[in-house]
């Protein structure tokens, strides 16, 4: 959702109420339907305070989990730069071919992954490339103390990029459960209908407008905030994308251009295999 959609929803749902407002006005007894309106203004209050609480709560959830998938993404291209590094204290078959799978490992991230990721449709599919450099290695057994070392801190690292992975993709399907959603949206509805009772004939037109306009816009935009981190993937203002790891790619490259290797990679520009 970009922010012009997010806008057009705003202004939309607003005019709806504030309509509904309006129409309950023209037949509203004078002074609201309620008989004590201080003690209507401390149960909305109440009614308020919980939905702010409980809302305020799960957007610092979902934020969290959005700078989760953030760093997630920025430390596996870390470990993916540090992996080619390490690669190059392999034998020289093995290291021509543990690189040329990093390098697709990291297309993969950002021509495959993300946009999957983006339209929740990546599921629990594993990287391939992942799966090809561990069978690279599997039978691969170090023949000198800097091959055993090399070895170890490969393994290492690519825990490291593994678990970064898990937290990159984190979310990538949606962090709120349909539940929470549902409670949400049902108490946004009974405030909605509370703010109905508030209708007053002897009020302006404009102040009825501006009481239920102001809750509605307030509860709209935290609710399409919470809607941004549940999928905090793809493109648009704010939403995380392979920005680090198409910088690690262009790093990549010149690295193996500075070493004088010459790969002939087994994937196309989008990590797919060739």
């Amino acid at each position: 959702m970009n922010i012009v959609v997010g806008a057009v929803i705003v202004i939309v749902v607003t005019a709806l109420t504030c309509t509904a407002m309006l129409f309950v006005r023209r037949r509203a007894p004078d002074g609201s339907f309620f008989a004590d309106g201080d003690r209507a203004s401390g149960v909305f209050g109440v009614l308020a305070t919980g939905f702010s609480v409980l809302l305020g709560f799960i957007i610092f959830l979902a934020f969290d989990s959005y700078d989760q998938a953030r760093s997630g993404a920025e430390a596996e291209s870390t470990i993916v730069a540090q992996q080619l590094e390490t690669a190059q204290f392999f034998p020289t078959d093995t290291s021509k071919r543990l690189s040329g799978e990093l390098v697709c490992y990291a297309r993969s991230v950002v021509g495959t992954e993300w946009p999957a990721m983006a339209d929740g449709s990546l599921g629990e599919a594993v990287n391939p490339w992942g799966v090809r450099m561990f069978h690279t290695l599997q039978d691969f057994t170090p023949g000198s103390d800097t091959e055993q070392s090399a070895y170890d801190r490969w393994m290492d690292q690519t825990a490291s990029r593994e678990q970064s992975r898990v937290d990159r993709v984190h979310g990538a399907e949606g962090l709120i459960p349909f539940p929470l959603w549902l409670v949400l949206y049902v108490i946004s509805g009974v405030i909605f209908a509370y703010m109905l009772f508030f209708a007053d004939r002897a009020e302006m037109a404009k102040t009825q407008v501006m009481l239920m306009g102001s809750v509605t816009v307030v509860i709209t935009l935290l609710l399409l905030l919470l809607t941004f981190f549940d999928h905090p993937h793809g493109g648009g203002l704010g939403k995380l994308e392979p920005t680090a790891m198409q910088r690690n790619l262009r790093i990549m490259n010149q690295e193996l251009s500075s070493i004088g290797l010459d790969l002939a990679l087994p994937c196309d520009a989008a990590g797919r295999p060739a």
